[in-house]
């Protein structure tokens, strides 16, 4: 996740982080996860992101 994080902020596509990233665990360990997947990481981690910041000023 870090490793995407960082490519995010270098503003490469999601096409060319999924290219970066490798599965290391699983079934499909080895092997380079879809855009549709980086998308849907990122976004999680988004949002999970805003939900523990609004948890924070909040509280």
């Amino acid at each position: 996740m870090s490793m995407a994080l960082q490519l995010r902020d270098q503003e490469m596509s999601l096409r060319d982080i999924a290219k970066r990233l490798v599965i290391i665990t699983g079934a499909k360990r080895g092997k380079h996860p879809s855009p549709a997947t980086v998308m849907r990481m990122l976004r999680e981690h988004d949002e999970q992101a805003a939900t523990a910041a609004s948890a924070r000023s909040s509280g």
